[in-house]
C-alpha cells in the first residue's frame, strides 16, 4: 500500500523562499512586512498553478514600475521604462522559481504549470474556485510587493 504525503504550504517556508529568490536572482534584500495589500492602479501579477495532492496557485504581485526594476536587475541592465515582453518574462520567471521551490518542499504528487503574467489596471486574480489562503507583504528598496497563496476550495 502506497502512503500519500499531505501537501502543505507553510508561511515560514514562503517567506524563506521569497527572501532567498530575491537575494539570489536580483541581489535585492527583502523583508516581510505587515502592511496590508495596497495594489496600485497599474499592477502586474505573475503566477503558477499547482495541481495534484495540493491544488492552488502562487501569485507574485507588484507595480508595473517595480516589475521593470526587477527585470533590469535580473537581466543586469538598465530597467526598461515601459512593460515589455522582457519584463513579463522576468516576472513570470520569479513566480516560476518561487513556485518551484515551494513544490520541492511539498509531496512529490504536485505538478507546476508554466508561469502566466497579467497586467493592467483592474483585474481579478482567481483560479478555479480558489480562495485566498494567505497573502504575504514584502518590502524592498523598490517598495512593497505581495505573494499570495490561492487554494482550491
Amino acid at each position: 500500500m502506497k502512503v500519500r504525503m499531505q501537501a502543505e504550504i507553510e508561511l515560514e517556508m514562503v517567506e524563506r523562499i521569497v527572501t532567498s529568490v530575491f537575494v539570489t536572482m536580483l541581489d535585492l534584500s527583502v523583508t516581510r512586512s505587515w502592511t496590508g495589500h495596497q495594489p496600485g492602479a497599474s499592477r502586474m501579477t505573475s503566477f503558477v498553478q499547482m495541481t495534484g495532492d495540493w491544488n492552488g496557485a502562487v501569485l507574485l504581485e507588484c507595480s508595473a514600475r517595480q516589475a521593470c526594476l526587477f527585470a533590469g536587475r535580473i537581466l543586469a541592465m538598465e530597467p526598461p521604462d515601459v512593460v515589455d515582453d522582457g519584463v513579463r518574462d522576468a516576472l513570470g520567471e520569479l513566480a516560476n522559481v518561487i513556485g518551484g521551490n515551494l513544490k520541492c518542499g511539498m509531496s512529490t504528487g504536485v505538478r507546476l504549470s508554466m508561469p502566466s503574467v497579467m497586467d493592467g489596471i483592474d483585474y481579478d486574480r482567481r483560479a478555479w474556485g480558489s480562495e485566498i489562503r494567505d497573502r504575504l507583504t514584502f518590502q524592498s528598496s523598490q517598495g512593497y510587493f505581495w505573494v499570495t497563496i490561492l487554494e482550491a476550495a
